[in-house]
């Protein structure tokens, strides 16, 4: 029987199968996506090879499909900031967080950012509401309850459906340059933690992370209590780690908290053992000067400098102007990187 992936899209013939891998082989060996490519071709070979479990085969295929139109959706919005938003499915219409959710949506898309939340109800319905739909992205998984698309998303082409949590999980982190959490239960627990996760242990790029909750909720008051008493006293976590995320009780702070995180700072990238913070302003020698007393525990060796885009990273032309502050990196604190950002920020 034939699946209704194969009756929407058929699968091409073996002579088209073979047309596509010998246009990819002819490509220039420097082609790096081509290289990637044949990368991707000799492993996909190699599962017949290892002789998995039909079972295996499946959740390969459906999580390449699942992340290869995920990629193709988000694609053609690539230059737009945008703020991945968690929170409750079940939050109520007259509950004070789901006002603070709409309100906060449209004035971030004001600020130049489009939302992606899991397009459910709740304060997924509200974020969405919020933005509106031309700026909002869903990105929902299939449940057996709770997690239908919302009116403001349903039928949108930027409406993407997820059999698993982790490609799910993928799209919302790797497409967000800010993250908002609003009170929720095990699922934005579970999103807000991996999140945290991610910025602790350098796996994501350092982005702003807002807790909001309505004048009057103490949410994430009584959270913020239990990582500092459980955690923190139990020095699980360092003290530093709080700085990756903040507490707001209005959306004016959390606008500021974003806002603010983009000041100065634009994006890094490693180049070897080095660190590049693009900068949307420079610095003056003088507070270049002052970091090494202040952050010298991030360097492996040398110092702070100032300086144009360094060869490599001239594979990015359109950053090729911006300033630069360029350092060895130790590599092992992404919270203490985090507070010299928040510095350069209010510098």
């Amino acid at each position: 029987m034939k699946t209704s992936q194969s009756r929407s899209h058929p699968l091409p013939s073996n002579e088209e199968l073979l047309g596509h891998i010998r246009l990819l082989l002819d490509r220039p060996e420097d082609d790096l996506q081509a290289a990637i490519m044949k990368e991707l071709l000799a492993g996909t070979l190699r599962l017949h090879d290892s002789h998995l479990d039909v079972l295996d085969l499946k959740i390969v295929n459906r999580a390449v499909k699942e992340l290869r139109h995920a990629f193709r959706v988000f694609h053609d919005y690539r230059d737009r900031q945008k703020i991945s938003i968690f929170g409750s499915a079940r939050t109520a219409t007259d509950d004070p967080n789901y006002e603070m959710a709409v309100q906060f949506s449209r004035q971030i898309v004001q600020a130049g950012f489009m939302v992606i939340t899991g397009g459910a109800d709740g304060i997924m319905r509200a974020c969405q509401e919020g933005a509106g739909r031309e700026n909002s992205f869903g990105v929902n998984i299939m449940l057996p309850f709770e997690q239908g698309p919302n009116r403001t998303i349903a039928d949108d082409p930027k409406l993407v459906t997820f059999k698993y949590f982790f490609t799910r999980k993928l799209i919302f982190q790797k497409e967000a340059n800010a993250i908002a959490l609003f009170p929720g239960g095990f699922g934005t627990h579970d999103e807000g933690f991996e999140i945290l996760t991610l910025a602790q242990t350098g796996k994501s790029d350092p982005q702003p992370i807002v807790c909001l909750q309505a004048p009057g909720c103490d949410y994430w008051d009584e959270w913020y209590a239990f990582v500092t008493r459980q955690l923190l006293a139990r020095k699980l976590i360092n003290p530093e780690d709080l700085s990756l995320f903040k507490i707001a009780t209005s959306v004016d702070d959390a606008i500021d908290e974003i806002r603010t995180f983009y000041r100065r700072f634009h994006s890094m990238r490693y180049v070897g053992r080095q660190l590049a913070l693009r900068l949307k302003a420079g610095l003056s020698p003088e507070q270049v000067a002052g970091l090494h007393q202040s952050f010298g525990d991030l360097l492996s060796e040398g110092t702070f400098e100032q300086c144009a885009a360094l060869p490599e990273e001239l594979d990015e032309p359109a950053l090729a102007h911006v300033p630069r502050l360029v350092f060895t990196s130790n590599r092992r604190s992404a919270s203490r990187l985090r507070q010299l950002i928040d510095h350069l920020n209010r510098l």
